[in-house]
């Protein structure tokens, strides 16, 4: 049962500043369905990674719209953007920046100076990055860690909020360079994108087959966004649904005596301590989206598949068999329940506002 200090009560300022993400989410998804068509849980994941200072990595086939899809999210966001297409030939130094050589016209005098690269941008759209090689891929890897870039013995601060979205093709693997788990561990959901159902594609269609003009509305801006990033770390979770995410990731960790049987089979490694905290934050900021200043339950299972998938690898027995990620992670959710017990302990909701 959790003590008052570790679920106080939200503050007047803290609920009208809920109530403003609320408002602004809405927003945000009307301009987007302006541009995307259909796609509500994929934008809905970008929102809550955005707002929770983490990283995305979209898997899809081409033509989904992905870059689309990003490029409208930093207009709607009033961000920088800029994308990068990775190839076998990208180097570090074509991301991160370079230092040249240049002339000081009044003294003559030759000086460094540091010309930055892309990832200089709020919201990176980093395409096709398996398309890369090891070397390139860590340098935006570090940068995503460390938000900051080193060149010529000096460190360079990235702007901020900074966001990165990669993409992957799922379909096609020859010649490329697959993230390695530690590197994929540092992206805080594996989105997928799928397939429009037959009344969006008809729409899709429609749209990119007439003339059309989209003017795209900004809803929020940096020190709004930075705001928000705060409130969503100060929404309190409870005991018992703090101890719903470690058991769901300490199930998946092959020699701790929490891992059932079947996940020791199906699995070959399992998830560590990011994915607890990703399933934490990723819960807080769905429910602040969701109008509540308190996290369920639901929050944490509506978010435990894109926290979980890329940090489970199946084992061999389980892929001859069919099984993914994804089917180890939804036995995981039907098999590990919240302890409800402690749930109707917890007496009083922290907040909530009205929809």
């Amino acid at each position: 049962m959790s003590d008052s200090s570790q679920n106080p009560q939200p503050s007047t300022d803290d609920l009208q500043q809920v109530e403003q993400l609320q408002k602004a989410y809405a927003a945000m998804k009307e301009e987007m369905s302006k541009v995307i068509v259909g796609q509500d849980q994929v934008v809905d994941e970008l929102f809550m990674a955005l707002f929770c200072r983490g990283h995305c990595l979209l898997i899809g086939v081409p033509g989904l719209a992905k870059t689309l899809m990003i490029s409208t999210l930093a207009r709607i966001l009033n961000l920088s953007f800029n994308r990068i297409q990775f190839t076998p030939d990208l180097m570090p130094s074509d991301i991160t920046g370079t230092e040249v050589i240049q002339q000081d016209k009044v003294s003559g005098e030759r000086e460094f100076k540091f010309l930055k690269g892309p990832i200089f941008a709020n919201v990176i759209l980093a395409d096709e990055i398996n398309r890369t090689p090891p070397k390139t891929q860590a340098a935006l890897l570090e940068a995503m860690q460390e938000a900051t870039v080193t060149a010529g013995g000096q460190r360079h601060d990235l702007d901020a909020p900074f966001f990165v979205l990669a993409t992957q093709n799922p379909i096609e693997q020859e010649g490329t360079y697959p993230l390695p788990e530690a590197q994929l561990d540092r992206f805080m959901f594996m989105v997928k994108v799928d397939y429009p159902s037959m009344s969006e594609e008809r729409e899709i269609l429609r749209r990119t087959t007439e003339i059309r003009h989209t003017e795209l509305n900004a809803i929020l801006d940096k020190d709004t966004i930075f705001n928000l990033q705060d409130i969503v770390r100060r929404v309190p979770i409870s005991d018992h649904v703090m101890d719903y995410c470690l058991r769901l990731t300490r199930s998946t960790r092959l020699e701790k005596e929490e891992a059932p049987d079947w996940a020791k089979e199906w699995l070959a490694w399992g998830a560590g301590p990011r994915a607890s905290q990703f399933l934490v934050l990723g819960a807080k900021a769905r429910a602040l989206l969701q109008g509540r200043f308190y996290v369920s339950a639901e929050d944490v299972r509506a978010i435990a598949h894109p926290v979980l998938r890329h940090r489970l690898v199946t084992s061999f027995a389980a892929e001859a068999e069919g099984i993914n990620a994804d089917t180890v992670i939804d036995r995981l959710l039907e098999e590990i329940k919240p302890n409800e017990s402690e749930a109707l302990a917890d007496g009083k909701l922290p907040g909530i506002i009205s929809q």
